[in-house]
């Protein structure tokens, strides 16, 4: 059962911490996770054949790429610095979902769709740790190092590396 959406009542009578602000704006409309597309990735593979398998990959190729951020959330970039690693969230929207069992190039055997970082699953979310190489929060354009995924792939969101929390313990 999907929840409610948030009316904007509710979303108003929140309570903020001092020096939070919202998104200019309503909150967006949605028919059931509420996902909205807060930008899109510019990269150098413009088909499947091209695209490498994993960031690793793309790392040795040498092809930088970039985040383009939409003006609505270009407030939210502040505190992002060149230098910084950060997940990005996509939505890997040219992918198929309907694919229990798969057959990777590596394996012998066929192997289920959540043992794997296949871009075909029911959710075609992707999930890629990249180095910010350069930003600029004004035109909301971000450099990174290298990305895994085809030119114009919406970005769900970027959120942070910390090696404090995101590195499996010892």
């Amino acid at each position: 059962m999907t929840p409610p959406p948030v009316s904007p009542a509710d979303r108003d009578a929140t309570v903020m911490r001092p020096g939070e602000r919202r998104f200019d704006g309503p909150p967006p409309a949605h028919d059931d996770a509420g996902l909205v597309f807060i930008g899109h990735i510019r990269s150098a593979w413009t088909e499947r054949s091209q695209c490498p398998k994993n960031v690793g990959r793309a790392r040795e190729t040498g092809e930088p790429a970039e985040i383009r951020v939409d003006p609505r959330w270009r407030e939210g970039l502040t505190g992002l610095e060149a230098g910084q690693w950060v997940f990005l969230l996509t939505w890997l929207d040219r992918s198929d979902r309907d694919l229990a069992l798969q057959m990777p190039h590596h394996a012998e055997a066929p192997r289920g769709t959540f043992s794997l970082r296949s871009p075909v699953r029911p959710n075609p979310i992707g999930l890629h740790l990249v180095r910010i190489v350069a930003i600029d929060r004004i035109t909301g354009i971000i450099g990174i190092d290298a990305i895994d995924v085809l030119d114009g792939t919406p970005l769900l969101d970027i959120k942070p590396y910390l090696a404090s929390v995101d590195a499996p313990p010892a």
